[in-house]
C-alpha cells in the first residue's frame, strides 16, 4: 500500500515542523505506523499471505530501531511521540 500524497504532508506538518523535513525520525515513525496498521488489518483478511508478513516484520523492526535512536537521544520527544501515535511499548 501506498501513503497518499495528502497523509504523508499532514504526518511532516504535524510532526517534523517544515514541509521540507521528511527526514525527521518522528514523521518516518509516524508513516511506518500507518504503514504497519495498514499491514496488520491486510494479515488479519488474508492469513496466508507471507510475502506481507515479511514486509511486516521488516517494518516494525525498522520503526523499533528508530524508537529505540529517539529515546535515547531525547527522552520528552520519545514519550510524547508514544502518546500521540498510540504505540505501547
Amino acid at each position: 500500500m501506498k501513503l497518499s500524497k495528502a497523509k504523508k504532508e499532514e504526518f511532516v506538518k504535524d510532526l517534523g515542523g517544515d514541509l521540507k523535513n521528511t527526514g525527521a525520525t518522528e514523521v518516518q515513525i509516524a508513516i511506518f505506523t500507518e504503514r504497519i496498521n495498514y499491514l496488520t488489518d491486510h494479515i488479519k483478511e488474508h492469513v496466508k499471505d507471507h510475502h506481507s508478513r515479511f514486509g511486516l516484520i521488516q517494518l516494525v523492526n525498522k520503526r523499533r530501531k528508530l524508537l529505540d535512536y529517539l529515546q535515547r537521544v531525547n527522552e520528552k520527544r520519545y514519550q510524547e511521540l508514544i502518546q500521540r501515535l498510540n504505540i505501547r511499548k
